[in-house]
């Protein structure tokens, strides 16, 4: 399992075999410069946006990588609350770039990225490197970040075409983890709030499993274990569950409690 677990080294190979896959199919995606305005799922966004969303958060991990290796200062530091509105103006900088220009960028900065994580040891794994929304993380999360960009983008642009699509099987499964990462950062609480407890199962793939979920004023806490006692339990496949973690889709399939399942499903803010 742990070749599927991106915070263990042991699957750095397949983590960065699943970025360059999808990052080809993104690349292939935006070649026709007649779609470079064309809408996506990405709320309003046009395809040159998430290429320049792309371009911006690439080279923001440049500024966080060097840092991390005392060369230059780190990102300016943004509450994670406040990503949307900067992750928005990020890309619509580069609007102005050719789309030629656009992607020849995007693909030597990728190289770049790829060159880096290449050449992190086991050691560095988990070394920490300062990002821009959410302070000091361990290096892994960046190849795990570049592959939600590059997957989750690449079905933004296919959700704008109006076609039938969906995830990759293999990063979809390598991105679950990360989406309970993603729940415990986003959840939104407060000390009125009655705490709640709640399980999910995923069904399938190479992290399918059962996790117990806990909400309360101090946040959310996940833990692996039995979910049969509890009074709901969702149900997703991978694909399912990134693209509801990341606010693509409400999906699911609810076992007991439906208003308690709509509250915990409500409670984040999304980036």
């Amino acid at each position: 399992m742990s070749a599927w677990n991106f915070m263990d080294y042991s699957s750095k190979a397949n983590l960065l075999d699943a970025v360059e896959r999808e990052s080809a199919g993104m690349l292939a995606l935006t070649a026709d410069p007649s779609s470079w305005t064309a809408p996506t799922g990405a709320g309003d966004w046009e395809v040159r946006d998430v290429v320049g969303h792309l371009l911006d958060t690439t080279e923001t991990y440049f500024v966080g990588f060097d840092a991390a290796r005392g060369k230059g200062d780190p990102p300016p530091s943004v509450p994670l609350r406040e990503m949307a509105v900067h992750a928005d103006r990020g890309a619509r900088q580069f609007r102005d770039l050719a789309p030629g220009e656009a992607r020849e960028r995007l693909s030597s900065d990728l190289a770049r990225m790829l060159a880096i994580e290449e050449a992190l040891l086991e050691d560095d794994w988990a070394q920490p490197v300062p990002h821009k929304y959410m302070g000091s993380l361990p290096a892994f999360f960046y190849p795990a970040f570049q592959l939600v960009d590059y997957a989750v983008h690449s079905w933004d642009i296919r959700e704008g075409t109006g076609s039938p699509h969906g995830l990759d099987a293999r990063s979809a499964d390598l991105l679950v983890p990360l989406c309970f990462v993603l729940w415990t950062a986003t959840a939104v609480v407060a000390p009125k709030d009655p705490p709640l407890e709640v399980g999910v199962r995923i069904v399938s793939g190479e992290n399918a499993g059962e996790t117990r979920i806990g909400v309360g004023p101090d946040g959310l806490v996940c833990a692996a274990g039995p979910v049969a006692d509890l009074p709901v339990v969702i149900d997703f496949d991978p694909g399912s569950f990134v693209l509801t973690a990341y606010g693509r889709t409400n999906a699911g399939t609810i076992h007991g409690d439906r208003d308690l399942a709509d509250r915990f499903l409500a409670g984040f803010f999304r980036i």
